[in-house]
């Protein structure tokens, strides 16, 4: 199942390591910033996960809930949280989804064969409050997620969203922006 932008992000049901949830009802009317990693205990993983808990002040501002998953278990998970938390300095308290069956990575697409056949690539769904998928990225399982690019696009989507706009490359925020022609002289 290839899932695009503007696609409804799919529901599911599953443990984390902050109890069992529904997505949709988790996400609520929040934004998600939801993202794979291939395995626990990893060292990529790891920077990501201290990253992502580091970052959570910036998420929260802009009403953004942080989850991840691993194809481990809930038990792995939060042996892991702890060695993450020790070695990234910091408290995580995000959920992670535990997905041992593959179940959700296969809904997301997050198994890529030629990479691996059980372990998830490090996708990326920024999901808005009305569930719709708003950005995709996927990265290699050797390479780390850029976070700067994370919170940048999502103030972008966030900033388009509010003032029917368009932020050209390398767009920061306080940076110009594009009007698009859709929108009338007179607004």
């Amino acid at each position: 199942m290839t899932l695009r932008i503007g696609d409804v992000a799919p529901d599911f049901q599953a443990d984390t390591t902050n109890g069992p949830i529904s997505f949709h009802d988790w996400i609520g009317s929040s934004w998600a910033f939801f993202f794979s990693h291939p395995a626990d205990f990893t060292p990529v993983c790891t920077t990501e996960m201290g990253r992502t808990s580091q970052l959570s002040g910036a998420f929260s501002a802009r009403n953004v809930k942080p989850i991840g998953l691993s194809t481990d278990t809930v038990e792995e998970h939060r042996t892991w949280v702890l060695d993450v938390n020790d070695t990234q300095n910091t408290t995580l308290t995000f959920p992670i989804v535990a997905d041992k069956d593959h179940k959700v990575a296969r809904l997301y697409d997050m198994i890529h064969p030629n990479a691996s056949t059980t372990d998830a690539v490090r996708s990326v769904f920024i999901i808005d409050p009305d569930k719709k998928i708003r950005l995709t990225m996927t990265y290699p399982m050797n390479v780390g997620r850029n976070f700067d690019e994370i919170l940048r696009v999502i103030d972008a989507l966030q900033l388009a969203d509010l003032k029917t706009v368009a932020t050209p490359a390398d767009w920061r925020p306080g940076g110009k922006v594009i009007i698009p022609p859709s929108v009338t002289d007179v607004d």
